[in-house]
């Protein structure tokens, strides 16, 4: 099974190549691995038969319980069947309907593959966890299908409705799974199903909201309103998503969960009302329609509703009815909407207030769409007669039910007569269709599809036996599936309804004003729009009450919710200790007072430097209480983060006024004191009793056996970074790769692969040939220039670098490594620029910072390859033992290029900031006349 995944996934990859090489023939061979699907499911017939289950496990994420396990049985088998088989008929159908210049046909038939794995893995999925991640694929994946013709605003809108809704269940679906699986131990649906049930409001809760999810996928009230707009999606889409695949989705859910939770309080309640009105709304609504494509998909909505009461009816005879009507409205219900296609092409239209005549020119396609009809509206000898029989048959014991089935089969009879008349009949008062003959190619597929629910009807013996290990779960079976039982009840209900249904079509002139009227007054469409504007509305008043562009007023609110929420947590449980120790040394105290004073003077500071300096101080003296903690590592980093973030400040201050904005009044100062007091009092609290709330010993205590073991490193905190919790760095560093490139983006307006600027232009003094200490130095304004500072960066610049790359190498077994390195060299990058201008920082780092970042990640992630490759575990370190003539042996340990990485990353980073504050501002001050470096020249005065 895992294998048919793999396949589908393989052939959605290569979609996008074949269609370029074969345009639509492309879809033939794509129609494959559905075909292999359809072929497995036919090979594994025998054990279905016998009631086995064919079982598949493979582990994938231990942590969360979760494994790949895949587990068919008679209603998967079932499902697989109608997910292969009419896939592989749809995308035969798609090699004629698309025109070879049609746009976006490669991502069309990439994505339909795809749909195709995704509804295939959900069916087999055994795991519920799993089952969930394929069901959103699914929602993905048809999103992505119905709008395909993006440039229509009805496709867009259709899309984001369809995505919107059944994302919503899904989620509601998912915390039912969750508490579930949490109440199991696990979340492996054939485990559960055979274990004892919490009872009460829990088992009800997470019943109702995993139905709430199954509901929405399946279009059943009160969320129909999706699938006919979906409509817009082209015809290959809605035969296969909304006939055959997706929207059964919700409905095979039902059918998985019934034979456990089918006694549940909730269950048969909502299934059966619910279902119920939407068969009599979806089947009333259809007949109001003229478009062929909106016929069929209201009376989608209908029989899915019809579905739904009789899966969720939780008894031996309605299951067995149930998996028959699944297969009968697959087969019908995907073969007319291919008609419809096929119409929609030859004809030019699918209103049948414009078609006349289609009959006599394509009776080929009138005798598909006949068979297909039949068996929707319940005639024999087709498979649809024997389900609707069974149905009938199933609630003879709940006579309200039953006479909304009748009714609801009456309206299904006349929408069939309905779409016969309208797009094959001839009609005096309108002209002839002209009908161009319809492709082999696209007639052949829903001509299958008709011809297997005529064949199905007379060995509905033989389908019985198929499906009765299915009907066994709730209980024995006397029921049978048969074309004819003789005169009984549901003969007798099912003449009614026929006749019901001709009675209906023949009066339709008189009953078009009820059906005008007797709607509701809100429609399905129109009550999601209302819902969606008013969430519009409420964003916009909410957004326009809170959002002022004040950063101040922001930061309150924040600081003021940490106070109120956890600050008054705090206060009422008193979590604290009892013996409070404020320090270990008097060391301690005074630097808890220099940061404390640095604090309060750059609140009061007015001058942006001076405040930048003073908060600078905050940070250089939490770095000296990483030294008195014995903590140098952290230390270490945290005196360069400072200087680097003071650099930063300096970049960005030379283009803001030299003094903060006019200060608030005085009564508001006050109150922002207050907040600012109140939340550092909170937060100490937090501290202490996040310190003070362990139970357990810490994970961390066996980390310095592990950095020794299997990091093959003395330095705990880099051995961790690049091993131990290797994946979390993993994480950080492409956070800041994508952050930077985001936030430069914003910036630069050309390409930030290549050095910029481009080398310093030669100065007089060099033409002459005099000695320069920076090539770029010349190039600065003279008021700008310091002979001073480009000496000292001429002596010092190297030995920085070499000192990085120290600290880079010897981290593994001291302080140091790949991160604090880069924040070396980055502040020798800095320096170059602040002494020598834009040209000089290209002079030192002629490559682009967007190379240094891309090479940096790569560099990362092949050293997680080749540990995948080494160990069989992505990131392990590997220790490689060396020996070189005058060195001696020494050993060599993967994770140093993983270092290597985090190192180019830093420095990359930094190098992307001091390009995009720095170098590409210089050049906006120099379009515009100013001096760069920020030295802006007025008469009235100067400025720095």
């Amino acid at each position: 099974m895992l294998v048919l995944l793999i396949l589908h996934l393989v052939a959605a990859l290569v979609a996008p190549l074949l269609v370029r090489w074969w345009g639509p023939r492309a879809f033939y061979p794509l129609a494959l691995p559905p075909a292999a699907a359809f072929g497995w499911a036919v090979a594994h017939t025998p054990a279905v038969r016998a009631g086995g289950a064919v079982v598949e496990t493979y582990p994938w994420v231990a942590q969360l319980q979760l494994d790949i396990a895949l587990r068919v049985t008679t209603l998967s088998w079932l499902m697989t069947l109608l997910v292969g088989g009419v896939g592989a008929l749809v995308l035969v159908y798609c090699a004629r309907y698309f025109h070879p210049d049609s746009i976006g046909m490669a991502r069309f038939a990439a994505v339909l593959v795809a749909f195709a794995g995704a509804m295939l893995g959900l069916v087999i999925a055994d795991d519920l966890l799993l089952l969930y991640v394929f069901w959103e694929l699914t929602t993905i994946f048809s999103y992505l299908l119905i709008g395909h013709s993006a440039e229509r605003r009805s496709s867009r809108w259709a899309a984001a409705q369809a995505l919107t809704v059944t994302t919503l269940g899904g989620l509601a679906m998912l915390v039912g799974f969750l508490m579930l699986g949490r109440h199991a131990g696990g979340y492996r649906w054939s485990a559960i199903a055979g274990a004892p049930l919490p009872g009460g409001g829990y088992l009800a809760a997470a019943v109702l909201l995993i139905l709430v999810g199954a509901l929405a996928k399946s279009a059943i009230v009160p969320f129909s309103s999706w699938l006919p707009v979906a409509m817009a999606a082209p015809t290959p889409v809605s035969a296969y998503l909304h006939a055959a695949a997706m929207v059964k989705a919700g409905i095979y859910l039902i059918g998985l969960l019934a034979p456990a939770l089918a006694a549940t309080g909730p269950w048969r309640p909502v299934t059966v009302t619910a279902g119920l009105v939407t068969l009599v709304a979806g089947g009333w609504a259809a007949l109001r329609q003229t478009d062929l494509k909106l016929l069929l998909a209201y009376g989608t909505v209908s029989q899915l509703g019809l579905l739904a009461v009789v899966i969720g009816a939780g008894t031996p005879k309605a299951a067995l009815a149930g998996t028959a009507m699944l297969l009968a409205h697959a087969l019908f219900k995907a073969a007319l909407f291919l008609v419809v296609g096929i119409l929609d092409h030859a004809a030019g239209t699918r209103d049948l207030r414009e078609l006349c005549g289609v009959g006599r020119a394509a009776p080929l396609l009138t005798g598909v769409a006949a068979v297909a009809a039949a068996s929707m509206a319940g005639l024999p000898p087709l498979i649809g007669f024997v389900a609707k029989e069974a149905v009938f048959a199933a609630f003879a014991d709940r006579p309200l039910v039953l006479a909304a089935l009748v009714g609801g089969t009456a309206l299904t009879v006349a929408y069939s007569i309905r779409f016969l008349w309208g797009a094959f009949g001839t009609r005096p008062d309108i002209p002839a269709t002209g009908m161009a003959p319809a492709p082999a190619a696209m007639l052949l597929p829903p001509a299958v599809l008709a011809a297997a629910g005529l064949v199905a009807g007379p060995a509905a013996g033989r389908l019985g036996g198929l499906l009765r290990p299915y009907a066994e779960l709730f209980g024995p079976v006397e029921e049978r599936l048969a074309l004819w039982h003789g005169p009984t009840l549901a003969l007798g209900l099912s003449a009614v309804a026929v006749a019901g249904g001709v009675v209906l079509h023949a009066v339709r002139g008189s009953l078009a004003p009820a059906l005008a009227r007797l709607r509701s007054p809100m429609g399905g469409n129109e009550g999601y729009e209302w819902v969606i504007h008013r969430f519009d509305r409420v964003a916009i008043e909410v957004t326009g009450a809170t959002q002022r562009g004040s950063l101040p007023q922001y930061l309150g609110t924040i600081l003021v919710a940490l106070v109120l929420v956890p600050g008054a947590a705090m206060l009422a449980a008193r979590p604290w200790r009892e013996r409070i120790v404020l320090w270990d040394t008097p060391a301690q105290l005074v630097i808890c007072v220099v940061i404390a004073v640095a604090a309060v003077l750059a609140v009061r500071a007015r001058r942006r430097l001076t405040a930048m300096l003073l908060v600078g101080v905050t940070g250089y003296g939490t770095a000296m209480m990483f030294v008195l903690y014995g903590a140098p590592d952290l230390a270490l980093t945290q005196f360069l983060v400072e200087t680097a973030t003071i650099v930063v400040f300096v970049v960005v201050l030379r283009r803001l006024p030299e003094r903060f904005s006019a200060r608030p009044l005085r009564r508001s100062r006050w109150v922002r004191r207050g907040i600012g007091v109140a939340a550092g009092v909170v937060m100490a609290g937090l501290a202490l009793v996040a310190a003070g709330a362990r139970r357990t010993p810490s994970i961390s205590l066996a980390f310095p056996d592990l950095a020794v073991a299997q990091g093959y490193g003395r330095n705990v905190v880099n051995v961790t970074l690049v091993d131990i919790r290797a994946w979390d760095t993993m994480g950080e560093i492409s956070v800041l790769v994508v952050a930077a490139t985001g936030v430069a983006s914003l910036i630069y307006e050309r390409s930030r692969t290549g050095p910029r600027p481009r080398r310093a232009r030669r100065s007089a003094a060099q033409r002459d040939r005099r000695t320069v200490w920076l090539r770029g130095g010349a190039t600065l304004h003279e008021r700008r220039r310091s002979i001073v500072f480009e000496v000292i960066t001429r002596l010092i610049f190297h030995t920085v670098v070499l000192f990085s790359l120290f600290l880079l190498f010897s981290g593994h077994n001291a302080p140091g490594g790949g991160f604090v390195g880069g924040l070396v060299a980055s502040l020798a990058l800095g320096v170059r620029y602040l002494a020598g201008g834009r040209y000089e920082l290209a002079e030192a780092a002629p490559v682009g910072a967007g190379t240094v970042l891309g090479a940096g990640l790569a560099v990362s992630v092949g050293t997680g390859a080749v540990g995948l490759l080494l160990t069989g575990s992505v990131l392990q370190s590997v220790k490689v033992d060396l020996w070189l003539p005058a060195v001696g042996h020494f050993y060599l340990v993967t994770s140093l290029f993983f270092d290597i990485g985090v190192y180019l990353i830093v420095v990359g980073l930094v190098l992307d900031i001091l390009r995009s504050l720095g170098t590409e501002v210089d050049r906006h001050i120099e379009a515009t006349g100013g001096v760069p470096g920020g030295l802006a020249v007025h008469r009235e005065g100067e400025r720095t």
